[in-house]
């Protein structure tokens, strides 16, 4: 028995004061719903109708249960309104989780726009590092940045691709020199990010041939802003996501190095529950952040989930 088609006849058969009514209101067959009520009374163990050839009445059972059963329909009604707008246009309160340094470059700057567009909705942006259990802390959508995700249950979209640039100020390659090749670096003071999979060797690619150079310096730091920080006071080189430096080497104030060796990329994914029943809100942002995150930046496609840090 589906409980809540033998509750909607329930209540239409005493709306219509017949089975036959009932029946024609709700399109299915007298049988059928002589079949539902049946059923209906027979789990709950009462009568809920008297029923004659000629009329039809409530038992006293039947009354109490009638109360009820309107009032729980009615409030699956107005429950079922309620969702019309959002089905219409995103709105309610999307909870996003991205890393601290990829917030404060770009998704920061760039959220006002996306509230502007869509006056319904409210934004809670967490931003920090930590690997976030979605289900469990309620967050709609995260960002996440990887060479490859982990498997999961999580439905992922790759947003952009974000590549490594090896940089430092003009004035410390002025007092110790411009690397020509990768082994260079070896005497050179790297500032290094503590959390991503850099932090003891740097690796380059060129021509189909790959070299692993072991870098080290006196300071590590678990942000990429203050290694950004450290380079333009020109204390060493490091090793960057280009977006984050892109408009120190534009203004000259950092200068790339070895520009002829490829240092790998990192993927960024849009990281939510699930593939089905995707809300509006959702959707909104995945495609507000491919967007806004490809501007300038290596394109964006959609793909299978595929972890690496930019904190």
């Amino acid at each position: 028995m589906d409980r809540f088609t033998a509750l909607r006849v329930f209540r239409t058969v005493v709306e219509q004061g017949s089975f036959a009514g009932a029946a024609r209101q709700l399109g299915l067959s007298p049988a059928a719903v002589t079949k539902n009520l049946s059923e209906l009374e027979a789990q709950l163990g009462v009568r809920l109708l008297n029923r004659t050839t000629r009329r039809m009445s409530r038992t006293e059972a039947g009354a109490l249960y009638y109360d009820r059963v309107v009032r729980i329909l009615d409030a699956l009604e107005d429950a079922d309104g309620a969702l019309g707008p959002l089905q219409r246009m995103p709105g309610g309160v999307l909870r996003v989780a991205a890393p601290l340094t990829l917030s404060l470059t770009r998704l920061s700057a760039a959220m006002p726009r996306f509230l502007e567009r869509y006056p319904a909705l409210s934004v809670d942006l967490r931003m920090e590092d930590r690997r976030i259990d979605l289900v469990e802390e309620g967050i709609d959508v995260a960002i996440r940045a990887a060479t490859v995700l982990p498997d999961s249950s999580l439905v992922s979209r790759r947003l952009m691709a974000m590549r490594y640039v090896v940089c430092g100020a003009p004035s410390y390659f002025a007092r110790h020199g411009m690397p020509a090749v990768p082994d260079d670096l070896r005497v050179l003071s790297c500032v290094r990010f503590s959390l991503g999979r850099h932090v003891a060797e740097w690796t380059f690619h060129k021509d189909g041939h790959t070299v692993s150079v072991p870098v080290g310096g006196r300071y590590m730091v678990s942000s990429s802003l203050a290694v950004r920080d450290a380079l333009l006071a020109g204390f060493g080189i490091g090793l960057m996501p280009h977006l984050y430096v892109r408009d120190d080497l534009a203004a000259g104030r950092l200068l790339a190095a070895l520009p002829d060796w490829s240092a790998g990329e990192l993927g960024v994914f849009a990281v939510y529950p699930s593939r089905l029943h995707v809300p509006l809100k959702v959707r909104a942002f995945l495609d507000f952040v491919v967007e806004d995150l490809t501007d300038g930046e290596c394109g964006a496609y959609a793909g299978p989930e595929a972890g690496g840090g930019i904190g």
